[in-house]
């Protein structure tokens, strides 16, 4: 069989069985905690629908989730580094420069710092 028949025809009827039976075999047994809001930890304040929200922490996994991919991207670059040739070499360097740069201007205008002001 194909690889990309098996791509394309198996694994959505897979997907499709396990669904199914995830929807007749899974407990449904829904109580108060469980159907609540998650509020990260906080007890719910019911009425009150204006809370300070801190961008700290939002732009923290936002530079995590960047920089992460950075790695990602390391990891080929480095397994094939003797089969490029030069011009990979290069692209690959012209790429953490710039990801480089990224950083230092996130240094630079305090995304990173995590104190309130």
């Amino acid at each position: 069989m194909n690889n990309i028949l098996m791509l394309f025809i198996f694994v959505p009827i897979l997907t499709g069985i396990l669904l199914a039976l995830n929807l007749l075999l899974a407990p449904k047994q829904p109580y108060e905690a469980k159907v609540s809001a998650y509020e990260c930890g906080f007890s719910p304040v019911y009425g009150q629908t204006r809370n300070v929200f801190y961008i700290n922490f939002f732009l923290v996994a936002l530079l995590f989730l960047i920089f992460d991919l950075e790695i990602l991207l390391l990891f080929p670059i480095a397994v094939t580094l003797y089969n490029v040739s030069v011009f990979g070499f290069s692209i690959a360097l012209i790429f953490f420069i710039v990801l480089t740069i990224g950083f230092i201007l996130e240094i630079g205008t305090g995304s990173i710092n995590l104190v309130s002001k």
